[in-house]
């Protein structure tokens, strides 16, 4: 017998479970409907609400024919894990690929995948994190118009599929978080509120109403997506989750949605003896989203948070860009801040915003590896008018800059997919929506977005077949010239993060050494305990006392000293007798480096 069970407390008259078209009544107890009946795995079936039209399941596992057809069952038992001794990839310490499945491969399917995970180990990539997987409308698109929130997409590979890339991951050593979206579903295929109050006007998003976590019934709601959470983690296997745009959860509850979701992972990761991780997108900038909870409201508890501002910050230093919210980070000691503090924003006037923004992080309570930062994610590059990534706006040897000072930093690095070897191909906002009138309104609103704000080329319809083709990566280029270069510079980064303890965000009970940042015109010296990363991004040269330990473009060593040319980066160790105050360029008088000091990892 299968147990069917679904929550419709808007039922008035009853509920019907559909099974290969027979009518099957459901008992009903406080609003709740469930009925056992013999049904085998790939069966089809549905719910209807007072005698009302057919609609998936809400905790569907599959959406064969799409969101807004039936659903079918799926036995998740029937994959044989093989990763029973897997350990788990705990945060700290972990480099982060975020890659999208549908454009990763030409095949665009976790199968696909599979075949590329060897590049990522050789990269020396710690966790792979996928954009949303979920069921959504049509074959293609970024995956946060979700609206079948327990179903993996099918032309993805369904819920077989993602099990095998999981397995396939952990028999090579990487982890793999997984992004799932709880503040919004799509504009179509979402028939949650047939069933119940899954949202509320009480709040409005930049998606229509809110989820309902705080009013009537929330106690449900909340339960919906905690258990989906959950699924992921234990039935997928996988090691972490990506929490999307939290700042859009609108919770008045004393315990917030976020505080109980993270309370319920980590009695999970107890029971499973293997480290879970929540990381939150938020634009808040307040550290209290990954501080401890000790019961007085001080914190959310989860575990790690993106902090963009660090992006913003590199991105203004290597392209010179400064419009829209990229004005505040051209000031010049803008990246010195991003280097030593995850928040440029910590309580300063944000002009984009039109007010001061962020809390004060203080690196000796909250450690530094808590904050995920990059160099490209899939919204600093998608969100582009043409989606070009900034491998179409600075040559090799700026990019090779940035990766220094990413990967060389205290917090937790994670690259964008084609990153690594400077991936000529864009990644724009591509979408394949049913329903003719929605992508009218999607494809003229991208047009009309961009135009307002003066931009004059082509924007990609994202309707479009070959906007998301040429999205895709092309593989061909990480063994070609200047790619291939690129990718070994920043396999060789990662390994000197791994080996390398002054260089990296720790290990559990090491204190990490913080960074301290001297700026001198276009040069900039980042001192972490004896180490020192020489990157120079203008047009002249840089000398620096110690010996050479990795370095790219231009770079002489001789004697116990270091030359950085033009558009040059080196790491460098310091001799015993070394002073880093001697660091020079002909560009600005040399300045001290005071002593760096340490961070507690733990926290």
């Amino acid at each position: 017998m299968t147990a069917f069970a679904v929550w419709a407390p808007l039922a008035e008259r009853g509920v019907d479970l559909v099974l290969d078209g027979t009518r099957v009544p459901m008992a009903g107890e406080d609003g709740w409907w469930r009925a056992n009946v013999e049904a085998a795995p790939g069966a089809r079936y549905a719910f209807s609400v007072d005698g009302g039209d057919e609609r998936p399941d809400p905790r569907s596992l599959s959406q064969p024919d799409g969101p807004h057809a039936s659903s079918a069952l799926v036995d998740l038992d029937a994959h044989r894990w093989s990763d029973t001794d897997w350990p788990g990839t705990p945060l700290q310490g972990a480099v982060i690929y975020e890659l999208h499945v549908g454009t990763f491969t030409e095949g665009g399917t976790f199968d696909a995948a599979i075949e590329r995970l060897d590049h990522l180990v050789r990269l020396g990539i710690s966790m792979v994190e996928l954009m949303p997987v979920v069921g959504f409308p049509g074959e293609r698109g970024w995956g946060y118009d979700g609206v079948s929130p327990y179903a993996v997409h099918e032309a993805y590979g369904g819920a077989a599929g993602l099990q095998r890339f999981v397995d396939a991951c952990h028999a090579r050593g990487l982890g793999v978080c997984l992004d799932v979206v709880y503040n919004h579903l799509g504009p179509s295929g979402n028939y949650l509120p047939v069933y119940g109050p899954y949202f509320t006007d009480r709040y409005q998003t930049p998606w229509g109403w809110a989820v309902n976590l705080d009013g009537p019934e929330s106690d449900q709601v909340r339960g919906y997506f905690i258990d989906n959470a959950l699924m992921w983690l234990r039935d997928f296997h996988l090691d972490a989750l990506r929490l999307d745009a939290v700042h859009a959860l609108f919770d008045e509850r004393a315990v917030h949605f976020l505080e109980e979701l993270a309370e319920r992972v980590d009695d999970l990761s107890a029971a499973l003896r293997r480290p879970l991780s929540l990381i939150a997108e938020s634009d808040r900038n307040d550290p209290r989203t990954v501080s401890p909870r000790d019961g007085h409201g001080a914190g959310l508890g989860l575990h790690g948070q993106w902090a963009d501002d660090v992006h913003h910050g590199l991105h203004v230093a290597l392209t010179g860009e400064s419009q829209g919210y990229y004005a505040d980070f051209a000031h010049t000691d803008a990246l010195a801040k991003v280097l030593t503090t995850p928040f440029f924003h910590d309580g300063t006037w944000s002009s984009f915003r039109g007010r001061h923004h962020g809390r004060p992080v203080d690196l000796a309570t909250v450690a530094p590896w808590r904050f995920v930062v990059s160099l490209q994610t899939h919204d600093q590059v998608g969100n582009r008018a043409t989606g070009d990534r900034l491998s179409q706006l600075v040559g090799t040897r700026r990019l090779a800059c940035g990766a220094a000072l990413l990967l060389t930093s205290p917090y937790t690095p994670m690259l964008f997919m084609g990153e690594e070897f400077g991936a000529s191909t864009p990644w724009q906002y591509f979408t394949d929506h049913q329903d003719p009138e929605l992508a009218d309104a999607v494809s003229k609103g991208r047009r009309a977005e961009f135009s307002e704000h003066g931009w004059s080329a082509d924007v990609p319809d994202p309707q479009a077949l070959s906007t998301f083709q040429d999205s895709k990566l092309r593989w061909s280029e990480a063994d070609e010239g200047e790619h291939a270069q690129l990718f070994a510079w920043y396999a060789e980064l990662i390994r000197l993060r791994r080996e390398i303890p002054a260089l990296g965000s720790g290990h559990p009970g090491r204190p990490v050494a913080l960074p301290v940042v001297r700026l001198a015109g276009s040069g900039v010296t980042v001192r972490r305990d004896d180490y020192l990363v020489v990157c120079n991004l203008g047009d002249y040269e840089m000398a620096s006392p110690g010996d050479l330990v990795a370095a790219f473009g231009d770079v002489d060593a001789a004697d116990g000293a270091v030359t950085v040319g033009a558009e040059s980066v080196a790491i460098v160790r310091l001799s015993d007798h070394a002073s880093p105050a001697s660091v020079q360029s002909d560009h600005a008088s040399p300045a001290s480096v005071p002593s760096p000091g340490t961070a507690d990892p733990a926290t």
